[in-house]
């Protein structure tokens, strides 16, 4: 799979630049593969619910992992995902959907839709949207969030969950809007259309007006502040 590849809309080849792989099943198969494949490019994860976790991805940890009948001590790195967050950012998606109208004339999809390929079955679709969030009580009578199925399979939202966490791991929540742009150009977007427009770049800030504004800041934050003489006495000399 990881040799794989897909073509974009524009039909740009693209591969898979990280790939999580749950380790809840079989889990030293999973790391002597991940092994194989090169830790580069594969993140063992392992899926936890809990919405206080302070991050939704958390690791690596090293673990055990098993290599031609030889144990290797910390032999793999193991990643932690927090379902609930991303099944939360998930269903927070929904949102309009502009009509074939709307789009030939112009209009584009909302940030953050979900776009799905032809192939998708009612299946598939029914996977996807197969939990809810419902709040439980606990047994001291607190109350708590809680993911819980609709149905008995749900692998179509479990790869969801595992591909944004993919995502979170290859840094993508931090990428700067020029690394966006770079990865738009190589699939062949137009990106000249999503540039700024001359009447936003008018009326930005120049640097100098910016470097001044914080010089003010800075003097009201740091006021000037009196200097105190002092004068040694002499009475050791």
């Amino acid at each position: 799979m990881l040799g794989r590849t897909w073509s974009s809309a524009c039909g740009k080849a693209m591969r898979i630049l990280r790939l999580a792989m749950d380790t809840g099943y079989q889990a030293p198969a999973v790391y002597a593969w991940a092994r194989r494949a090169g830790l580069a490019h594969v993140a063992p994860v392992k899926g936890v619910e809990n919405f206080n976790r302070a991050s939704p991805v958390t690791g690596p940890t090293f673990v055990d992992a098993t290599s031609h009948g030889k144990r290797l001590r910390r032999g793999a790195k193991l990643w932690t995902v927090d379902g609930s967050t991303f099944k939360a950012e998930t269903y927070r998606f929904r949102l309009p959907r502009p009509t074939d109208e709307e789009l030939e004339a112009g209009a584009r999809h909302a940030a953050g839709a979900v776009h799905l390929p032809s192939w998708v079955d009612s299946e598939w679709c029914k996977q996807f949207v197969g939990e809810q969030l419902v709040t439980v009580r606990t047994r001291r009578g607190f109350s708590r969030l809680e993911w819980q199925k609709l149905r008995e399979r749900n692998e179509a939202l479990d790869c969801r969950v595992y591909a944004r966490a993919a995502a979170w791991i290859i840094g993508a929540d931090r990428w700067p809007e020029s690394t966006w742009r770079d990865l738009e150009a190589q699939v062949g977007k137009n990106v000249a259309a999503l540039a700024p427009t001359p009447t936003a770049a008018a009326t930005a800030p120049s640097l100098t007006s910016v470097s001044n504004i914080q010089n003010t800041r800075s003097q009201n934050r740091h006021p000037t502040r009196r200097i105190r003489r002092v004068r040694l006495s002499r009475w050791m000399e």
